[in-house]
């Protein structure tokens, strides 16, 4: 197994863990509560079909669904219908769900900061973004690219 390939899996799981439990501790969301937050609150009305939002974070329906549950019990994001459709179901960012994202996004833009930009030059990290710009282009999409 190459060790790029090796490290870039050792690297993504460690700072991922990092960063979940400094969420997790300070503002008592997940790394995956924390980004579902982020989308919602980027877009449009605050909302996003629960398609959407799984595509978005790659996770399943399954997947998005518990965990939105938790999101909606602790008031953070809440069911919204879609008037053309019955059959789609919206999450939407409630004013909570919003004040709770921008608290959280200081401790996660200072992890990354910490973790990642103060390890790199930027010319490094320019060569970083083309280089895993070659990975699939559904990791690219994730990134909204």
């Amino acid at each position: 197994m190459p060790a790029a390939w090796v490290r870039l899996l050792r690297a993504h799981a460690a700072l991922t863990r990092r960063m979940d439990a400094n969420l997790r501790n300070v503002h008592g969301l997940t790394l995956s509560d924390y980004e579902v937050l982020v989308q919602l609150a980027n877009a449009d009305d605050r909302c996003l079909s629960r398609v959407d939002l799984a595509e978005r974070i790659l996770l399943s329906q399954s997947g998005i669904t518990r965990l939105l549950e938790g999101l909606e019990r602790v008031g953070l994001v809440e069911r919204a219908s879609c008037t053309t459709d019955r059959r789609v179901v919206y999450a939407r960012l409630t004013e909570a769900g919003q004040a709770r994202c921008l608290e959280a996004a200081e401790t996660h833009l200072e992890d990354v900061r910490r973790a990642f930009f103060d390890r790199f030059s930027e010319d490094e990290l320019r060569s970083l973004a083309e280089l895993l710009g070659r990975l699939p282009q559904q990791a690219r999409e994730a990134d909204g690219q």
